[in-house]
């Protein structure tokens, strides 16, 4: 990519106007590394703010095999059928794609790909966590200025991915699978305390019963632990991805859950606290970048690093070098 895609304001006109090619360009821009297109960047998602924030914001995720995608297809399909229009999103720390990973995206949703009510946008190819998750807000506020109003966040990694995905959502569904026992055995405390919701996929065929029992499972394991929302009971139920049975309810347990959190306050309080949140977490990632790139401290903090594993050095003295260097005020 080289030079301007095109000026902020004809970029934003065209968002908001719904054009997907131009969508499409902008994330890109985005996802760029060089100075000049960042600051374009910056100033596009400025100029689109007050268009923002109208869509629901649902965070995915589910262990390996759970049929995540399946359900995505599906439960979007189920959406743009009832006249929404649907972004997905994925946050994939791990990824190591190309460009040419789109085709594989929509590979996998094959309903969705097709579908002209539908956005399907893959992580970016690379970079932390941190980064990635940085990149898919700020698609995500891109696609809500060109209309769309159900963002549907997957995320492909594994550990604090689901929690970057939890802190840009307002709501997170956690998919399981049938199998209580094993299930709950392997059960990641930390992810269900997130849940919003917990959906127990292939309740179909032989499967209906043992699904059925999952959730019982499921919903016992909630009552000992502390709702992510204040305010809501985190609903288990039970849903095929590969009939459509039970997504009319999952949605519906969604937008009562929007219905109730925008009532009491709690949804906005909560996209604050995010956005707070999110402004401290990119100034930490900045001062850090800036640390690193410093070419004196890049010799110095492997000494430093070294001096203090050995205990020749305490790590409260290396820090004040570190600071120093960085002209940083010293701790009150």
């Amino acid at each position: 990519m080289t030079g301007k895609i095109a000026d902020t304001r004809s970029l934003s006109d065209a968002i908001r106007s719904g054009d997907r090619a131009t969508l499409a360009r902008a994330i890109t821009l985005i996802e760029s590394t060089r100075e000049d297109h960042r600051k374009q960047a910056h100033q596009l998602v400025q100029d689109l703010l007050p268009h923002t924030g109208r869509a629901i914001r649902i965070g995915i995720t589910g262990a390996p095999g759970v049929g995540k995608s399946t359900t995505i297809d599906a439960l979007g399909s189920f959406l743009t059928a009832k006249g929404h229009k649907v972004a997905v999103l994925a946050v994939d720390p791990s990824s190591t794609r190309t460009g040419g990973s789109i085709l594989g995206d929509k590979t996998r949703m094959a309903r969705l790909a097709v579908d002209e009510n539908a956005f399907i946008r893959p992580s970016p190819s690379s970079g932390t966590l941190g980064g990635v998750a940085a990149k898919t807000r700020e698609t995500m506020l891109l696609c809500e200025a060109a209309g769309y109003d159900v963002i549907l966040v997957e995320t492909v990694g594994t550990g604090q991915s689901e929690t970057a995905v939890a802190s840009m959502t307002d709501f997170f569904l956690v998919l399981m699978l049938p199998g209580a026992g094993d299930e709950l055995q392997g059960l990641k405390k930390g992810i269900v305390e997130l849940a919003d919701m917990i959906a127990v996929n292939k309740a179909d065929g032989d499967n209906i019963q043992r699904a059925q029992k999952a959730a019982a499972e499921y919903r016992a394991a909630l009552h000992i632990l502390k709702p992510a929302s204040a305010g809501w009971s985190p609903p288990v139920l039970t849903y095929s991805a590969l009939s459509g049975d039970g997504l009319a309810a999952i949605w519906q347990s969604i937008c009562d859950y929007r219905q109730s959190s925008e009532a009491s306050g709690a949804l906005t309080r909560k996209r604050r606290d995010q956005q707070v949140t999110w402004m401290w977490t990119l100034l930490e990632e900045r001062l850090y970048a800036a640390l690193r790139a410093d070419p004196e401290l890049k010799r110095r903090l492997p000494q430093l690093e070294k001096a203090v594993a050995a205990g020749t050095l305490s790590p409260m003295l290396a820090v004040d070098e570190i600071a120093a260097a960085m002209k940083l005020e010293p701790e009150l």
